[in-house]
């Protein structure tokens, strides 16, 4: 239930192996997690689909030297810098990656087949160029974290004031699941990122699994169609802090590279 976008994944891993800290196939396994297969379609200098392995080396002779996260929503171009054709693919997707060193981005387009609990999951990363601007509304580590802990304070009693804190055995088991993960030591992000990018991370990923608990589980006593609009009036301003902290922790790799 951990919020973790393949784009984080794609960029994290990426800059890892762009920085020379892991190997290619620890890159792509970690890249790929469960789903079945990755593949990158429309790379300069390819004439179909190749693999993940084969399009990181590509990338990076074609001047790539970093990979960022952008994922916007409808009204907040977030991680984005244009043009239209890239950002509305991006928007649709809701995630898209960006590459530093030269004009190209990817958009992963996700196929799942199968029965459930037996779902095949691939994807294909469309390049598209992009337009080489600063991206958009992307905050520091240091704004990210401490919008965020406001944003939970404040999401915490608006919350409580409506009854739909997200208790219940099913919250229960999910926060659960989420302290086991974290105390097991999970590779939060990839190896060349700042412990503060780890610590933003967490507490962004925290901050998404208290909020689709709210959604999900939180009814409690906000029955009513006014009831329920406060409520999503509340999240709403925390899932658009969640998202820049997401985007602030995955981008701080390349961020820390720009400033040596």
């Amino acid at each position: 239930m951990l919020f973790e976008p393949r784009s984080g994944r794609l960029a994290a891993w990426g800059n890892a192996l762009l920085a020379g800290l892991v190997s290619p196939d620890e890159a792509v396994l970690s890249i790929v997690g469960e789903d079945a297969v990755h593949r990158v379609a429309g790379l300069p200098g390819e004439s179909g689909p190749v693999g993940l392995t084969l399009a990181l080396g590509r990338m990076r002779a074609l001047g790539v030297t970093g990979l960022r996260v952008a994922l916007p929503a409808p009204g907040h171009p977030l991680g984005l810098s244009g043009p239209p054709e890239f950002n509305a693919r991006a928007l649709e997707a809701e995630e898209a990656v960006v590459a530093v060193g030269a004009a190209m981005g990817l958009v992963p387009e996700v196929t799942e087949a199968g029965p459930a609990g037996d779902v095949h999951v691939e994807v294909v990363w469309r390049c598209l160029p992009v337009r080489e601007a600063p991206p958009a509304d992307v905050p520091s580590l240091g704004e990210a974290e401490r919008e965020l802990a406001e944003a939970l304070r404040e999401a915490t009693r608006a919350l409580t004031r409506l009854d739909v804190a997200g208790s219940g055995p099913v919250a229960d088991a999910a926060l659960s699941a989420y302290r086991a993960r974290a105390e097991a030591g999970r590779d939060v992000l990839a190896p060349g990122y700042p412990a503060r990018a780890v610590r933003v991370l967490s507490l962004a990923q925290r901050v998404d699994l208290m909020v689709s608990l709210a959604y999900e589980n939180g009814h409690g006593g906000a029955v009513a169609a006014s009831e329920m609009a406060a409520r999503a009036e509340a999240l709403r301003p925390v899932e658009r802090v969640a998202r820049r902290a997401l985007v602030a922790a995955y981008n701080a790799a390349v961020e820390e590279r720009g400033r040596d």
